[in-house]
C-alpha cells in the first residue's frame, strides 16, 4: 500500500520528473569525477526513465486524455507547459527504452574508447542530451523546444569531440557550424510565429493562426519555410545531412549508437508537431506547399544516400548513410500526406531506431575488439565474433525489409500510403531503393562471413556478456516488432489518425 501511494503521489509530477532526472544526474556527474560511478549513477536514471514514460504512454492510450503539467502553477499560454499526448508519449518511451538498453554496453565502450579523466564529463554530456531530448518531445512550448534542442545539441558536440580518433574534432565543429545554421532558422520561423500570434504556446499559436492568416499569409508561410528547413538540417534530410557521416564515424561509439537511435527521431517528432498540430490547424498538410517538397527530398534522399552507402569503405560510414537514406522513408510517409503514410512514417521511426541502434551496437563491440571497422579489417569476422555478427545480420535484414522483421513493415504501410493516393512511382521507388540497401548491407555480409580472417580479425572474438546483451535484446526486438505491431503501428496508425482529425 505504501508502494502504491507513493507512486500515486509521484506520478502527477512524471512530465517535470522525465527531464528533471537527467539533468540532476548531469550535474551529479560533473561533481563525481570518476568514471565507475558516473556510469553506475547514469544506469540507474536510464532506468528508471522507460517506467516513468511507459507509464504516461499507457495513461494516454487507455485514457485518450492529454496529459497536462504547467511549470509553477503559470496557466498556459503565459506560462511553459509539458504535454503527452500520443504523439509525443510514443517518441518519449522510445528514446527513454533506447537509452536504457544501451546502458550496459556503455560501461567498457566508453572506458576503452574514452580517456579515464573525460569519462565522467562524458556522461555528464550524454545525461545533458538525453535532457535535452525528452524535453523537446514533451515541452508545449516553442522557445522551450529550441532551448532543449540547444541543451541537447552542444551536448553532442562535445560527445563526438572526446573520440579519439583524430578526425573527431572536425566532425564534432562541421556539426556545430550545421547545427548552428538550423537552429537559428527554427528560432527565425518561432520568431515570425510570435510577431504574428504573439504567442509562444504551441495550442496558443494554433489558434491565432486562423485569424492571422487572413491578413498576415506572407509572415505565416516564411515561418513554416524557415522551421522546416532548420529542422530538417538537425534530421540530416537530403541534402543537409553532411554533417551525419563523419559525426557518427568518428564519435565514440556508445555517442553513435545513442544518436543513431534517438537524435533524429526527436527532431522528426518537433516537425510533425509543428506541421500537424499548429500550421496544420489551419491549412490542412496536404495544401501545404512544404508537402511537395519534404516528398522530393524524401525520395532523392532514399536513392542517393544509398548510392553513397555502397562504395562506403568504412563501415560506421556506411551506415551512417543509411540512416539518411531511412530518414527518406519517414519524410517520405510524412510527405504523402494521408494516414497510411504517416503511420509508417511514425511506426519507422521506432522500428529504424531499434534497427539502427542494433548494427552501430555490432560495429561499437568490432571497435571494442579489433579498434577498426574498415571493410578489409572485418574480413571474416562473422566466424571469429558469431554472436555479434549474427546480430548484426539480423538487425541488417531488418534495414532491408525482408518480411518477418520490423523494416518491411513500416516500409508496407509506405507502399500503402502510395497505392492509396495512385502513385505507383513511389511504389516502385520504395521498392527499387529497398533492394540498394540489399547491395550495401549485402556487400558488408560477404566481407563478414564469405572471407578469410584478416590479420586484424584474426585474434578476434565476441565481446562480454555486458555488450552483448543489448546488441540481441534489439536484435529480437527487430523480429518481435515484425510480427506484433502493437507498440509500433498499434501506437502510430491512432496518432496519425488523430493527427489528421485535427486533434492537438
Amino acid at each position: 500500500m505504501m508502494g502504491a501511494d507513493v507512486l500515486s503521489a509521484v506520478k502527477p509530477h512524471f512530465p517535470i520528473l522525465v527531464v528533471l532526472l537527467p539533468l540532476l544526474g548531469a550535474l551529479f556527474c560533473a561533481l563525481i569525477q570518476r568514471g565507475t560511478l558516473s556510469w553506475l549513477l547514469t544506469a540507474c536514471i536510464a532506468f528508471v526513465l522507460p517506467v516513468i514514460s511507459g507509464l504516461m504512454l499507457f495513461d494516454v492510450l487507455k485514457t485518450g486524455q492529454t496529459i497536462t503539467y504547467e511549470l509553477g502553477n503559470w496557466e498556459a499560454p503565459f506560462g511553459i507547459v509539458y504535454k503527452v499526448d500520443g504523439l509525443s508519449a510514443l517518441v518519449l518511451t522510445l528514446i527513454t527504452v533506447i537509452g536504457a538498453v544501451i546502458m550496459p554496453f556503455a560501461r567498457r565502450s566508453v572506458a576503452y574508447e574514452i580517456d579515464s579523466h573525460l569519462q565522467s564529463w562524458f556522461y555528464t554530456m550524454y545525461l545533458l542530451c538525453l535532457a535535452g531530448l525528452l524535453g523537446i518531445t514533451i515541452t508545449g512550448d516553442a522557445f522551450n523546444a529550441f532551448v532543449f534542442l540547444e541543451i541537447s545539441s552542444l551536448s553532442t558536440y562535445v560527445m563526438i569531440a572526446l573520440g579519439k580518433h583524430r578526425r573527431a574534432l572536425l566532425a564534432s565543429y562541421q556539426y556545430l557550424i550545421m547545427g548552428t545554421i538550423g537552429a537559428t532558422l527554427y528560432v527565425v520561423g518561432i520568431g515570425l510565429l510570435y510577431v504574428v500570434t504573439g504567442s509562444l504556446n504551441f495550442d496558443d499559436i494554433a489558434s491565432r493562426l486562423g485569424p492571422a492568416m487572413a491578413e498576415r499569409s506572407g509572415p505565416v508561410m516564411a515561418a513554416l519555410g524557415f522551421i522546416t528547413v532548420g529542422l530538417s538540417l538537425k534530421i540530416a534530410l537530403f541534402p543537409m545531412h553532411v554533417w551525419l557521416p563523419n559525426a557518427y564515424a568518428y564519435a565514440p561509439s556508445f555517442a553513435t549508437v545513442f544518436l543513431a537511435g534517438t537524435a533524429t527521431k526527436a527532431a522528426i517528432y518537433l516537425l510533425v508537431r509543428l506541421l500537424f498540430t499548429v500550421f496544420g490547424t489551419t491549412v490542412p498538410f496536404e495544401s501545404m506547399p512544404v508537402g511537395h517538397v519534404l516528398l522530393a527530398l524524401g525520395l532523392a534522399g532514399m536513392f542517393i544516400a544509398a548510392f553513397a552507402a555502397v562504395f562506403e569503405e568504412n563501415a560506421k560510414r556506411m551506415l551512417a548513410y543509411s540512416s539518411v537514406s531511412q530518414m527518406g522513408y519517414i519524410v517520405l510517409g510524412i510527405g504523402l500526406a494521408n494516414v497510411s503514410g504517416l503511420t509508417g512514417a511514425l511506426a519507422h521511426i521506432v522500428n529504424h531506431a531499434v534497427m539502427k541502434t542494433a548494427l552501430f551496437l555490432a560495429l561499437g563491440a568490432v571497435v571494442y575488439r579489433i579498434g577498426t571497422v574498415r571493410l578489409g579489417d572485418l574480413s571474416g569476422l562473422g566466424r571469429k565474433m558469431p554472436w555479434t555478427m549474427v546480430a548484426f545480420a539480423i538487425a541488417g535484414m531488418g534495414l532491408m525489409g525482408i518480411p518477418g522483421t520490423a523494416g518491411f513493415i513500416t516500409k508496407w504501410y509506405l507502399v500503402l500510403g502510395a497505392l492509396e493516393k495512385g502513385w505507383w512511382v513511389i511504389v516502385f521507388a520504395i521498392v527499387l531503393s529497398s533492394l540498394i540497401s540489399v547491395v550495401y548491407m549485402g556487400r558488408i555480409m560477404e566481407v563478414l562471413w564469405f572471407r578469410e580472417p584478416s590479420q586484424a580479425a584474426e585474434k578476434a572474438k565476441d565481446p562480454p556478456m555486458m555488450m552483448l546483451l543489448p546488441l540481441w535484446v534489439l536484435a529480437l526486438a527487430t523480429i518481435y516488432l515484425g510480427f506484433d505491431t502493437r507498440l509500433s503501428v498499434g501506437v502510430a496508425a491512432p496518432v496519425a489518425e488523430a493527427l489528421f482529425g485535427g486533434i492537438k
